[in-house]
Formats: structure tokens, sequence, C-alpha cells
């Protein structure tokens, strides 16, 4: 199973140890992503315009990957326009401001409900969902936003998805690496996912906690803003009672659209689909209640408003997610068969390599299996690489004779933490959108705490094989 690494692989390796590097030092990095999409196409081709006209084919590649979550933020922006000028959005939040009372309270609320939503349709569906709701009722708590988008962040996106204990897309993929049981997969996750958990969410929730005692970290006027940001000009149009009606109308059918989302078994992009829809249905409905006449004019300004806020989220972050794409089957359609004979994608071969090059033993296969994890979690996706860690689990499994399903676990629980949501940039956006901050320091303040959770988790699944 070894795959010859060439220069290729080296290059590219290289490339994203300075990345990190640069990201690290708090430095720009899409000059550098954009020079190393040049260098891996003329490594690959040898030919000048064949890199040069990659840069932006490979722009494309991420807009096309990254469109889905583009619009489903670009549409929860432009119904939360319509929603903030009639002051529906208070109405909304109300319920929720009583019961997130403290900081404390509002962290730990945001993070249940995020996670529980997450186990059954996924966290961008989630993010979707509750954060327009939930967010501005933890700033008004005095939670700053990056501490709600942290939260989010952690539960969502870490746990939830980590472990996919309802929808098991991810140990189906890493059950079907291994040739083992999904259900043996999802039964070694529920102790390492508990542990990853715990760990990650309470360091970060001291950190926030010690950043606001100490002032580093308080409410600033963009936080307030997530509220407030559009003035109220339609909100004498509307009595309070017709917004608390509107409110409940609104929470129901989001709620429908859970029950539709598990009676239909929709998931992923269809789940987020409706989402969307529903926030269409909303703005299209209010705006006419409000202002017939000049209803169509008015929709179409809050939607262009609605991707303005999306594209210039995400337009710093395309150049980068360009390069990381590049890592995994994107090569191939920006470039095309010019990897390696036997490549399954740059990241890919790098893991199986690495798997091959250590020792077999407990400590030794644990710490290489969440290696492995990290490693084809740099795409940003969580999933691309989660098979190839069934696979090398294997490897370890049968050289150890036990230990399959724990190495399994910890290898998908690897990968998606570190690329499912919770540390690479553009994989942030739809927390970051949703909350109003930048996703280079989102991922700055989720590093530290998903550090340690790594490294103890892996410490932990060493006893466990």
């Amino acid at each position: 199973m070894a795959i010859q690494l060439g220069s290729l692989h080296y290059i590219y390796l290289l490339l994203i140890l300075i990345i990190f590097i640069f990201m690290i030092l708090k430095k720009d990095i899409t000059v550098l992503c954009i020079l190393g999409i040049f260098i891996l196409g003329f490594t690959a081709t040898g030919s000048i315009p064949t890199a040069i006209a990659g840069i932006f084919n490979s722009f494309i590649l991420a807009i096309n990957e990254l469109l889905g979550t583009i619009l489903i933020i670009s549409v929860i922006t432009a119904m939360g326009v319509i929603l903030n000028k009639t002051g529906i959005n208070e109405a909304i939040v109300k319920p929720f401001t009583k019961l997130m009372k403290t900081p404390a309270l509002a962290y730990w609320i945001i993070g249940i409900f995020m996670m529980i939503i997450s186990l059954f349709f996924w966290p961008s569906p989630a993010v979707a969902l509750i954060g327009a709701m939930l967010v501005p009722a933890a700033v008004k708590a005095g939670l700053p936003a990056i501490g709600a988008a942290v939260a989010m962040n952690l539960f969502g996106h870490g746990i939830a998805l980590s472990g996919d204990f309802i929808i098991q897309g991810a140990p189906k993929l890493t059950a079907d690496g291994a040739g083992i049981a999904v259900g043996e997969v999802v039964s070694a996750s529920i102790p390492l996912v508990a542990v990853m958990g715990i760990v990650t969410t309470l360091i970060a929730f001291i950190m926030i906690k010690k950043d606001m005692k100490a002032g580093k970290l308080s409410l600033e006027n963009k936080d307030l803003k997530l509220e407030d940001e559009n003035i109220h000009e339609f909100k004498d149009l509307l009595s309070d009672k017709v917004k608390k009606i509107f409110a409940l109308v609104i929470t129901i059918m989001f709620i429908l659209d859970i029950y539709l989302m598990s009676k239909l078994n929709l998931q992923g992009g269809d789940a987020t689909a409706l989402i969307g829809g529903t926030a269409l249905v909303i703005l299209v409905f209010i705006t006419i209640y409000i202002k017939k006449k000049e209803a169509s004019s008015l929709i179409i300004s809050y939607i262009v408003e609605g991707f303005i806020f999306g594209f210039k989220v995400f337009g710093p972050v395309i150049p980068i997610a360009a390069f990381f794409y590049l890592g995994d089957s994107g090569f191939i359609k920006v470039f095309g068969e010019v990897l390696p004979k036997g490549s399954t994608g740059l990241v890919n071969d790098l893991g199986l390599a690495l798997a091959n090059a250590v020792p077999i033993n407990a400590p030794i296969s644990a710490t290489t299996l969440t290696a492995v994890g990290i490693i084809t979690g740099l795409d940003g996706s969580g999933f691309s690489g989660i098979s190839l860690a069934g696979s090398v689990a294997k490897i370890f499994g049968i050289a150890l004779q036990r230990g399959t399903a724990t190495l399994t676990a910890l290898g998908q629980l690897a990968a998606i933490w570190i690329g499912g949501g919770t540390l690479i940039p553009w994989a942030l956006i739809p927390v970051a959108a949703i909350c109003k901050v930048d996703p280079f320091e989102l991922a700055r303040r989720n590093l530290k705490p998903v550090a340690i959770g790594l490294i103890v988790t892996t410490i932990f699944a060493m006893f466990l094989i």
C-alpha cells in the first residue's frame, strides 16, 4: 500500500508548513496560497501558462465547493435584514434572553442547542437555524460574539460532527475503510468524543472567562450590531402583538423544518436547502405584508445585501481554500491527470506514507492515527480523508491484533475536528458569518483547546487499544 512520494508531495507539505507558520504569526496568507498554487501547477505540468490558468481554475473549484455555504449565509442574512428592520428579531430572541442571564449560561446553552440540532441534521443547517436566533440573545447576556462562535464551533462542528452518532455518515465512511461494522466505530467513538468534547469546551470556556475578566475580550460595537445593525425603519409599522405572532410563526416554520428533515431523512445540502428556502419565504412574506407596493424592489435589495455580505466574508477565504482543495481530488480537476501513479490525492498520500514509516505499537499507532486524521483534515472538508483513516487503522489493527475500531474512531475524530469546522478558517465560515466575527481569529481562539483536546484524547485512546 506504500505510495512513492515525489517532489510534488514534498513541495505541498513544505507550503503547508510555511502557511501554518504564517497563520501562527498572524500574517496574511492569501498571496502565499496563490503563489503556492502556481508552484504546484508548474511543478506538476512544467508549463507556466497552465500554472497561471490553474490559479483561476482553482478559484472556480473553491467557489463551486463553497457556493452552497455562501448562498445559505447570504439568504439568512437577507432574512435577518427584514427581521431587524421590523423588530421581529427582538420578539424571537426574547424567550432565550430570559434563559441566558449570564455569559456562562449563554456559552453553555448556545453550545448544547447547537450540539443537539447538529446531531440530527449536521452543523451547517444548525448554524443557519439557531445562529440568527441564539447569538443575539447570547450577546445580550454579555457573551462576546467570538465566545458564541467558539461554543457553536466546538459543540456543533466538533462534538456532534466528529461522533455523527445519529446520521452516521462519518462512521460509515471510516468503517468501510477499516472493513468493520459501523456500530463498532460508533461504540468506539463515544468515549473518545466525550473526552475530546469535555476537554475542549471546558478549556475554551475558561479561556473566554479569563480574557473577559482581564479585559482582553469584551462586547464590541460589532457584537451589539448583531441584532441592531440595521435601522428599525419599519419597527412602528407592526404592533407588539403582530411581532409576537410573526415570531411564533417563524419559530414554528423552522421547527417544522426540523420535523421534515427527520421525516424525509434530509441531510447535508438538502437540509440546508430547506432552511434556506424557508428563510426566503419568510423574507418575501414579511416584506409583502409591510410594504405591498414596494415589496418587489425591497426584496431584491435585501437579497443583494445578503449576497454582498456573503461574498465579502468569503472573498478573502477563496484563494486559501483553493490551495488546500488541491490536496485532494481537486488537483486532478484543475491540472488534469498529473499525479503519480496510484496517488489518491496529495494529503492522502502523505498520510499513508506516514502510517508506513513508523513502528507498530499502541502509543505509536494512536499518535499516527491522530496525525493522519490531522493531515487529511487540512483540506477543510473533514470527510475527504476519513476513509483513509479507516484504512490506516486497519493496517495497525492487524499488526497489533486489536484496537481497529478505536484507532478508526480516533482518526475520524482528528480529521473532523481539524477539517470539519474548528480550525481550518474556510470551514469556519458558516459560524463566523452568522456571528460576524473574523474566521481567522476564531481559528486562532479554537487552536489551543482543540490541540490540548487532541493530545489528551490520543493519550486516552492508547489505554483503550
